[in-house]
């Protein structure tokens, strides 16, 4: 069962670095860079100060670095450094098989030699919806925007041979997780501030 599934992930990871062009590398690297979509969590940051107001903005800010600290940090030490799983650029079945992309320094971006689960995943599935949270009541149709944005850098990081699809899949499970806690406890914590 588990070599089926191992089949299905590198045949998707094959099938998706396929489309390799120079126009899609330049997009998709563009897209994996955490600085692109700075923007746009300043945006989100914005729809909350103006609903909500300066401190409930703190608030949300300090909760999702605190949440992508813990996410990261636990995506790395407890899984990709325990479970050990080759990155699709480090598997030696793989490797000649794949295109990869060429860094301005002429390097090969290959990441880190492991790779379950997806980092990338974990933390903008964690940010997409603990913002959803905060928003979705005063912007229903926002969910659409972050669900694409988090299958979008997903999409990134299997297209650049960095992941399998059960990476990305595992690393959102993991962020949504982790949203879930840090969504409850805010209003578990505020709502018994609210009655003292």
């Amino acid at each position: 069962m588990f070599d089926y599934l191992e089949s299905i992930d590198r045949s998707i990871v094959l099938a998706v670095n396929g489309w390799n062009s120079p126009f899609l590398d330049q997009f998709f690297w563009i897209v994996t860079k955490t600085i692109t979509w700075i923007p746009f969590y300043c945006l989100l940051l914005y729809f909350i100060w103006k609903n909500y107001g300066f401190k409930t903005t703190l608030i949300f800010l300090g909760m999702a670095l605190l949440m992508v600290v813990i996410v990261d940090s636990t995506t790395t030490m407890l899984f990709k450094d325990t479970i050990q799983r080759y990155r699709p650029s480090h598997n030696l079945l793989l490797e000649n098989k794949l295109h990869f992309y060429h860094k301005n320094n002429g390097e090969l971006y290959v990441g880190g030699k492991y790779g379950f689960f997806s980092s990338h995943a974990s933390n903008n599935a964690a940010v997409a919806l603990l913002s959803w949270f905060f928003l979705r009541k005063i912007y229903p149709q926002l969910k659409w925007i972050l669900i694409f944005t988090v299958a979008l850098i997903s999409l990134s990081r299997i297209y650049l041979s960095v992941h399998y699809l059960s990476d990305i899949l595992c690393g959102i499970i993991w962020g949504c997780l982790w949203a879930f806690v840090f969504w409850k406890g805010y209003n578990r914590f505020f709502q018994i501030r609210n009655e003292v």
